[in-house]
């Protein structure tokens, strides 16, 4: 054995064997986001026909995590049988999302009117087609918090898992964890039935990715393809702002807090790489979830923090959706000329945090999310947005990467919070010395 994740064995120093560069999962995506982009610029018509391709991977991806989520929350909160342990580590990660996603808020709101990048272009709202906008702000009315909190409770059981809602599995696995933690030891062979079957739904989660670079391919082609790299350049401002605001947040707020904790952001973001690829590629972070999970718990982050933390991160710590929606609104109003008081800015603000967990899980919820904070805020002319709607799925990538990052950070933080992070472990895996699971053999059992 290379190196061995067992605490009763000492870790070695000597880098696992790999796989060759070509049969690497991180190349061969970026590779397939290359020949997409190419595909969709140089022949925009067939791009934009790979679509089915991008749609298909995401279904898959989808199909499976539901069932992780469920096995993954179930088996760390039974397995723990400290209830108390669960609800401080929920209040742990609650308090984390809370402080960092509004931080996120408040610095979209600072860049936007210090860069400005709306200034100039002096659109009049009563001029721009917004029929293609209508159908955002129709799902935004469904964001409402009455709304929100009866959507959590689903119809049965069972239709949160068949459904997909994240919010819905998140609250039905809590509650069976908690249950099944209640009953002790009669609930120890379901518990390690779970388990096992915990086992089978991540090795089903490997043959999925094995798709991974034929999705990247047909999504970016379809985005090229249907909106062209030109688009960019119409609202170049707008996206330069957002990219590097998003850059910064991660380097050096997130690093900040890496460093405060002991462990460097870059090589974070490098042990993550190629689930990063996979979010560029198909503009999705929840397409990597499943990875995620695995990713962290081979880390050194225990199993229960790892299953609370991360599902419920996808929903409530939205980095890159908080600093997007600020910023866009803001840009929205100085592209209409319209001059916002400190104190509308903060209503603004206030509208964006709960709308935007109003909209948590719900395909396209950054910009459903803007319709529903514009709605609530009259001074900014929901029209406006059809300025952003073509560049909107340019933005959402950088929304997920940033996403993504975030609750890869606040899985560790909470960890080494809960003094259970094993930091042995977690430096060797960021070191590259743990064989990764995409380079075991087939059919091989991670130590």
């Amino acid at each position: 054995m290379i190196i061995s994740v067992n605490p009763s064995e000492p870790l070695t120093t000597s880098p696992p064997p790999r796989k060759a560069w070509y049969a690497q999962l991180y190349l061969q995506v970026l590779v397939a986001i290359i020949a997409g982009v190419a595909l969709g610029h140089f022949v925009p018509e067939t791009g934009a026909a790979m679509k089915p391709f991008g749609d298909v991977f995401i279904k898959l991806v989808k199909m499976v995590i539901a069932p992780v989520i469920f096995l993954t929350i179930v088996t760390g909160i039974a397995g723990m049988r400290d209830l108390a342990s669960v609800g401080r580590v929920a209040g742990k990660a609650f308090a984390y999302f809370l402080f960092f996603s509004t931080l996120a808020l408040f610095i979209g709101m600072i860049v936007a009117n210090v860069v400005r990048p709306g200034d100039g272009l002096n659109i009049d709202p009563a001029t721009l087609d917004t029929s293609k906008v209508e159908e955002f702000a129709a799902k935004a009315q469904d964001t409402s918090i009455t709304g929100f909190l009866t959507s959590i409770v689903p119809d049965t059981f069972l239709s949160s898992l068949s459904e997909g809602n994240l919010l819905q599995v998140l609250f039905v696995s809590i509650l069976f964890g908690v249950s099944l933690a209640m009953i002790g030891e009669k609930g120890a062979r379901l518990l390690d039935l779970l388990e096992e079957a915990s086992t089978a739904f991540f090795k089903l989660v490997g043959i999925v990715m094995k798709a991974a670079p034929i999705g990247a391919f047909g999504a970016m082609a379809f985005t090229i393809g249907e909106y062209g790299i030109g688009t960019l350049a119409n609202l170049a401002a707008l996206v330069a702002t957002f990219y590097a605001t998003s850059l910064l947040f991660v380097l050096v707020v997130l690093g900040a807090v890496a460093r405060f904790c002991g462990f460097s952001i870059l090589k974070l973001i490098s042990y993550l790489k190629a689930e990063l690829l996979l979010v560029l590629g198909t503009s999705s972070s929840e397409s990597a979830l499943p990875s995620l999970i695995e990713k962290m718990e081979r880390a050194g982050c225990p199993k229960t923090v790892v299953g609370l933390v991360v599902p419920t991160g996808y929903s409530f710590n939205l980095d890159g959706t908080n600093i997007y929606m600020t910023l866009a609104a803001l840009f929205i109003a100085q592209a209409c000329n319209v001059e916002l008081s400190l104190g509308e800015q903060l209503l603004l603000l206030g509208v964006a945090m709960i709308s935007s967990k109003g909209a948590a899980g719900v395909t396209g919820a950054g910009f459903i999310t803007l319709a529903a904070t514009l709605s609530i805020v009259p001074a900014v002319p929901v029209a406006g947005m059809a300025l952003i709607l073509g560049i909107d799925r340019f933005m959402s990538e950088c929304r997920s990467l940033t996403n993504f990052i975030g609750n890869a950070v606040a899985t560790v933080v909470v960890s080494k919070w809960e003094g259970r992070l094993d930091k042995e472990q977690f430096d060797a895996a960021l070191a590259g010395l743990l064989p990764r699971v995409e380079d075991l053999p087939e059919g091989a059992v991670d130590p």
